[in-house]
């Protein structure tokens, strides 16, 4: 019988900013991760890629290399990125000329199960549980489906205003 071939998961090499929380196991490597944000369990963030300040990475989430999240994101449970567009009918293992970037603005919501290709999304965006996001996204707001399309604009003023008046309404 052969002999297989183990690697472990660990954090290496990863430039953490102050106060973030990462909740093992986790496999980190090469990437950095801004001030006060949080990593929950069975992350892989791979090198190259960028967390921003504030910003939630839930369970089970897969961040590949070229990838950038702003600041005050939230990614759900089981968020997938992709780097690669198959453009050669396979995978590019090990070509990463053929990679792509995926760059997600600041204030972004990612529902859980979403699969985002290499697109860049605007600040002010909430993607629904399950979307697919297959192009750019380049005006805030609401987008849920596959492939994910604008179900509401959002007018950050007001979408502020408003949650900050319902957290009032909340508390009372």
């Amino acid at each position: 019988m052969a002999e297989a071939n183990f690697r472990d998961i660990g954090i290496v090499d990863v430039e953490f900013g102050d106060r973030v929380n990462v909740v093992r196991p986790v496999n980190l490597y090469g990437c950095r991760i801004g001030d006060d944000s949080f990593i929950g369990p069975f992350v892989e963030i791979q090198r190259n890629a960028t967390i921003g300040k504030r910003t939630r990475v839930q369970s089970h989430c897969f961040i590949c290399e070229l990838v950038t999240i702003g600041d005050d994101c939230f990614i759900g449970h089981g968020v997938m990125f992709i780097n690669d567009w198959f453009d050669t009918g396979k995978p590019a293992f090990n070509q990463p000329e053929l990679w792509a970037e995926t760059i997600i603005g600041n204030t972004v919501s990612i529902g859980s199960n979403a699969t985002i290709l290499p697109v860049h999304i605007c600040d002010h965006v909430v993607v629904g549980a399950g979307s697919v996001v297959t192009r750019d996204i380049t005006e805030p707001g609401i987008y849920h489906g596959s492939p994910a399309k604008l179900v509401r604009t959002l007018d950050p003023e007001t979408e502020t205003a408003n949650l900050n008046f319902s957290r009032r309404l909340r508390q009372q």
